[in-house]
């Protein structure tokens, strides 16, 4: 893996941790309404972009470690591939590789 493809990496780790501070805080409005905010889990440390996630959709996504919550455009085609659409928001899965076992090392949720 390059150097670039490892940064993109544990940018989108960092932001996947931010993600899960962000549901903790937010358990209580996601019991009302069903969604919640989280920031764009995409490969560029300078984005801070939101989106809006029913939170069953946040509970799949996160049970793999090689899925993120970006803003569409936001996917880094030469790591990742979009495979799925939802408006706001685009799901991105790593490659197979060092993209995968990065993204699983980095996962909290991983054991």
């Amino acid at each position: 893996m390059d150097r670039r493809q490892e940064r993109i990496g544990r940018n989108e780790a960092l932001y996947r941790s931010i993600n899960e501070r962000l549901e903790e805080l937010n358990d209580t409005f996601a019991t009302t309404t069903g969604t919640f905010s989280v920031v764009c889990e995409c490969g560029d440390r300078s984005c801070m972009e939101q989106v809006t996630v029913a939170l069953a959709d946040y509970e799949r996504l996160r049970a793999d470690p090689a899925l993120f919550i970006v803003r569409p455009g936001h996917d880094m085609a030469d790591v990742e591939d979009v495979v799925e659409t939802h408006g706001q928001y685009e799901v991105v899965r790593k490659r197979p590789g060092e993209p995968v076992a990065l993204a699983a090392e980095l996962d909290e949720r991983s054991p």
